[in-house]
């Protein structure tokens, strides 16, 4: 796990009389703001690293640094006109009522996680549902890959799904992992996930209706 990760997955602590934490961007050392810095998939190893702005700017294009890189973008989109039945969901085989769902260019193939106490679970994804599910949808067509997720929650018979950078997910990881309580979660970890996804749908604006149109 990354030092991203590390992070994602631990509580924070107010310790007035330490001495601050100096991150440092993993490409150049530079210090950074350990809260708002951007992140950078390395795509071999599957994992994110924490860069500085000017690091970051190196690898928004795709195939820049041979490939081995991808800068990871700040954009949030739902579409107001997503949506999923039951039956589409259940096919998916997510045991849980939250997941994302991203392509790896390496594989070639989109994948499936779930958020758990143990940290992010994959789970089996029949290529079939996906292609005639979620994976069919205007959000799916804009997903960047390795970079961008669909996340997905199951409230009551409806199901939202937002477009995110990955690292969000990974956010979302971090709060299961650590304020999960017990076989339900618990008071708090709950109410932490529900103010995460409140603030998601404050970042996310809507699917652009044709190419080109904010």
């Amino acid at each position: 796990m990354t030092r991203a990760l590390r992070r994602l997955a631990q509580p924070k602590v107010s310790t007035p009389s330490a001495e601050p934490e100096h991150e440092r961007c993993e490409m150049c050392t530079k210090p950074i703001d350990p809260d708002q810095h951007s992140h950078v998939v390395h795509l071999e190893k599957r994992s994110l690293m924490c860069a500085c702005r000017p690091c970051a700017l190196l690898f928004v294009e795709r195939g820049a640094a041979r490939g081995r890189y991808r800068t990871v973008p700040d954009r949030y989109l739902r579409d107001p006109n997503f949506s999923m039945s039951e039956a589409q969901w259940d096919e998916l085989q997510i045991p849980v009522r939250m997941a994302f769902f991203f392509h790896n260019s390496d594989l070639e193939r989109p994948l499936a996680f779930y958020p758990s106490p143990a940290g992010a679970t994959e789970s089996l994804l029949p290529m079939d549902s996906w292609q005639a599910g979620i994976g069919a949808s205007a959000l799916a067509a804009e997903m960047e890959f390795d970079v961008e997720a669909l996340l997905l929650r199951k409230v009551g018979d409806r199901t939202e799904c937002v477009l995110v950078p990955i690292d969000a997910c990974y956010e979302l990881v971090g709060l299961v992992r650590t304020y999960w309580k017990g076989f339900d979660g618990g008071t708090e970890a709950w109410e932490r996930i529900n103010a995460f996804f409140a603030e998601l749908a404050a970042k996310a604006r809507d699917l652009p209706s044709s190419p080109g149109k904010a």
